[in-house]
Order: C-alpha cells, then structure tokens, then sequence
C-alpha cells in the first residue's frame, strides 16, 4: 500500500505540471504571441500566404511543394501515432499475469498496468487524430493558396462576397493545420511520461519536471539581441574606430 501512494500522490502532481505548463502556454500564445515560438510562427505563416498568393501562377509550385511537406511530416506522424497504438493493444492483450518488473517502485497490480498502457494508447490514439485534422487543413490549403483571390474578389457579387477566398482566410487555414501538427507532436511529448509510469511513479514525476523545463526553452522567445543591434551599435560609434585606427 505504501508503495502505491506515490503513484496516488506523483502521477496527478506530475500531469498537473504538465497541464498547467500548458495553459500558461495557451495564455502566452493568446495574449502575448511575439514571445512565444508558436504565436511568431502564425504571424510570419500569414505573411507568407499573402506572399504567395500575390503571384499564384508564379509562386504556385513553390506554395504547394511547401505544404505538402507540411503534409509528410504529418502523415509520418500520423501513421507513427498509429503504429504505436497498435503495438500498446497488442501488449495490453498479451502480457497477461507477467507484468512484474523488478525495477517497477510502486503499483504492480494488473489494474495499475492495464491503466498504464490505455494511457498510452489514449494519448497515441489523441495524436493520431490531431495529425490526422492537421493533414486535412493542409490539404485544403494547397488547393486555396492557388486561387487569384484578386481577380475572384473583384468579380464577386454583393451576395456572395463574404464567401470569397481572400489570404486572410488561408492563411487561417495554415495556421490551424500547424497547430493541429504541434497538438499532435504535444500528444508525443505527453507520451514519455506515461511510458516511464510502467517503471514507477518516481520516473514518470521527474520526466515531467525535465520535459517542462525543456519544452520552455523550445516554446519561448529569449531575445539575446540581434545582429541589427550590434551594427547599429558600431555605427553609433566611428569615432571609435578611428581612434582604434590612428592607434
């Protein structure tokens, strides 16, 4: 019984660390998008859809080949994901009585492992779905970014007006293809965790810990300074150089 308080105790505090990391993400993402990764790529994904949709019969190529590697990396991880939550089912059915593993400090019951592995095959099947939505956004972009919305825009009648094409609206399209692609690739990340709980509680908590600590670094904008500022900087200051110089 001892030992199965620290998965009663661990495994919610660890998620919780988790969740809540990522609700601070969410509001960062909203609020403040510049400082976070995700939030300054829809910016500039935007900006690229109106830059592609300036010149469709120029850029066309270049805008399709560009999401459908959008598309390969989601059908990798889609099938991937998929893959996965097969081989978990399989485990979950065949084991039977021999899941004791020496290394396991905690819950060792069948219960305990039969909630292990249908985490990870609920959090496998979550990523399969989410690439999956990710998969059909991009997809239905690559048809939208070669419309000359210029030329339908004009052409459109008062009526069906606010059910024209525009780059606004593609460029939403992206933006929520991307971020099914990044919640299915979170859906991975939550899988470590849960991978560690079949060795124990304590393994799964510090998982967590370490995977909110690198997931900051990747996730938010740390502005250093720019090669901008350091020219500027120089050129505030040529009587500097000449001085160097005359030296």
């Amino acid at each position: 019984m001892e030992k199965q308080v620290l998965d009663y105790a661990l495994v919610p505090v660890g998620l919780l660390i988790m969740l809540a990391y990522h609700i601070w993400l969410l509001y960062e993402i909203v609020k403040r998008p510049t400082r976070t990764v995700i939030g300054i790529n829809a910016i500039n994904r935007r900006f690229w859809v109106r830059a592609m949709m300036e010149d469709a019969s120029k850029n066309g190529i270049l805008a399709v080949q560009t999401l459908r590697n959008n598309i390969m990396a989601s059908t990798l991880l889609a099938s991937t994901a998929i893959t996965l939550s097969s081989v978990i089912a399989v485990l979950m059915g065949s084991c039977g009585g021999s899941r004791s593993i020496a290394l396991v400090y905690g819950d060792r019951s069948d219960l305990g492992f039969s909630i292990k592995f249908f985490s990870i095959l609920v959090c496998f099947l979550v990523a399969f779905l989410l690439n999956v939505q990710s998969i059909r956004y991009f997809s239905h972009s690559s048809i939208l970014i070669n419309v000359p919305y210029k030329t339908i825009s004009s052409n459109c009648h008062d009526h069906y007006q606010n059910y024209c094409v525009s780059a606004e609206y593609v460029g939403r399209i992206v933006n929520k293809g991307s971020y099914f692609w990044s919640l299915g690739l979170r859906a991975f990340y939550f899988s470590f965790p849960l991978f560690l709980w079949i060795f124990g509680p304590i393994p799964m908590f510090l998982c967590c810990l370490v995977m909110v600590f690198l997931l900051y670094f990747l996730d938010v904008i740390f502005d250093f300074g720019s090669v901008d500022d350091e020219a500027s900087d120089h050129d505030d200051n040529p009587h500097d150089h000449q001085d160097e110089e005359a030296n």
